[in-house]
Parts: C-alpha cells; structure tokens; sequence
C-alpha cells in the first residue's frame, strides 16, 4: 500500500493512495486515526486498511502532514556510503555512525526547509527512511526485515559549521525544520527487500546535486535494524534514516553549494516519492510574522 497523511477537507487523515487518486481512510476505520501510529502498530488494522474502499479525492488535493505527528525516535545513520565517506574525508567505519533527531527538527514534506539566521551553510542530503512496525530488541538480522512498516524519503537537511563545532553532530543535525519527511509511505511489498536497488537523487530544478543508488549503503537496512537494536529497544512508529549517497553541498569544488532561500529542493526515491521543501530564511519568515 501506499500512504498519504495530510489535509484535504480541514482535518488531517491517513489516506490510501492509487495513482493520482486517494481514499480516506480514516473516515471508513476511525480506529485508524490522524496518522499512520495505529497502522504501524496493529498488523490487523493494517490488513483491515487494505479492504477499504470509497470516495476518493485527488491525491494533489492533499496537503501533507508528518506520517506519525511524533515519532517515538528518530535514528539516523551517517557516513553509509563510501563515497560520501570519501568526499567528507573520514575513513570507513567498521560501525555506522549514528546520532538522534528531536521533533522540532522535523517537518512535512512540502514544508519549508528553514535556513536559519546564524548561518547560511544550510546543505541538503537524500535519505532512505525507516518507519518501523514490529518493535523489539535484539533483533536478528535475518528477521530484520519483517519489523518494518514502511518505507520513506528523507531530508537530512545539515548546518554543516554548526555540525562540526563538536565531535558530535547533535547541533547542526537538529535545527528547527530541517528535516523533511515524506509525502509517502509504501509498504514493503512495494519496493524491492529492503529497499534495495533504488534510484536515490537530490536536485534543485534541473540541478543534479546526488545520483545513486540505495543498493550502495553499507549498511543496508535489515543490518542497520539488528545494530541498531543491540542497544535499544526499537518502537513501532521509530523511524531510522540511512545515511546519504555522495554529492552534498559541503563536498563539492571548487566551491561549496549551500542552499539559499527562494530555491526547492527535491529528494526522490524510486518507487517512493518525492520529498520537495521550499528553502526559505528564518529572518525574513519571523519579519513577515511580525507584520502580519
């Protein structure tokens, strides 16, 4: 299945999408809710989901809200693929790097990417995203795959000299709406396992920023569930990011290439959507809300 969270008649519901058309579900099983936290816990809602049919809306009637309103963690990998390990000049790890997003950080996709008013080395990078159905610890890798619920686009966006004012990257991985999540969600009998062989890319207009490929992480999704929960007990609703391909902004020569507001920045995941944010400054949004 694919699913679309957001607002097309002023409340937020959880909507099944096929093609450019949407079915509320939410309306046919209210046990579903105004997210997707309910399908992601209850295999028997979800299959309950399937049967649903109805009216159905323009999918691009939709605004998009966050699949889960507050996700119970976000986990987000670094340095998964070899060449962003080489343009950022780290060796390879022999354990991924891993750091934790707070909710302020995060939006809906179509949201606006905040650069704030600190800095102007605001940096983009694509990400496959983990949401996780089946919780538990000590999960075999070989089992690893049946824990998750769906799969989504993610913009890591980066305050790249605040992420390097510290050995941890916390600062400058966690500013207010950086963060770019969705618009869809697909169930894994979607994509292929693990989300494995997708085209991965990032681009503003018809500017190529990142083109590969998510069967290049090193750390594929079923390894990075078991690493992951060696440590902590995963949750349904946690969602994981898996690192970026090469191509971001810091990286690239002679000079860096930073967004700026005014520009939108796509992310797209084959199979799975487009992630679009428009850049905009946090100066000139907190002077129009002072008019206003």
């Amino acid at each position: 299945m694919r699913f679309l969270v957001g607002t097309s008649d002023g409340a937020q519901s959880v909507y099944a999408v096929d093609g450019d058309s949407a079915t509320n579900l939410t309306a046919a099983l209210p046990a579903i809710g105004a997210d997707l936290s309910a399908l992601a816990a209850s295999p028997e809602l979800l299959a309950e989901a399937a049967k649903v049919s109805g009216p159905q809306v323009a999918a691009s009637d939709i605004t998009p809200a966050l699949p889960i309103t507050a996700p119970p963690t976000i986990i987000c990998l670094g340095l998964n693929y070899v060449e962003h390990i080489k343009e950022g000049g780290y060796d390879i790890p022999d354990y991924p790097a891993l750091f934790m997003r707070g909710r302020n950080s995060i939006m809906a996709a179509g949201a606006p990417l905040v650069r704030p008013s600190c800095s102007e080395k605001l940096d983009y990078e694509a990400e496959l995203m983990v949401i996780i159905g089946k919780g538990g610890r000590h999960i075999a890798e070989e089992n690893a795959l049946e824990h998750v619920f769906g799969y989504t686009v993610f913009n890591d966006g980066s305050v790249r000299d605040y992420q390097r004012k510290t050995h941890q990257w916390t600062p400058g991985k966690n500013f207010d709406n950086t963060g770019a999540i969705g618009p869809f969600v697909v169930t894994p009998d979607e994509v292929p396992a693990g989300a494995s062989g997708l085209k991965i890319e990032s681009r503003v207009g018809t500017e190529i920023l990142q083109s590969s490929n998510t069967a290049n992480m090193i750390w594929g999704v079923a390894r990075s569930i078991a690493i992951i929960s060696e440590y902590t007990t995963l949750m349904p609703g946690d969602h994981i990011a898996l690192g970026t391909p090469p191509g971001v902004g810091h990286a690239k020569k002679p000079n860096p290439r930073w967004l700026v507001p005014g520009e939108t920045v796509e992310i797209e995941i084959e199979g799975i959507g487009i992630c679009a944010s428009p850049v905009l400054d946090e100066a000139a949004i907190a002077a129009q809300a002072a008019a206003e």
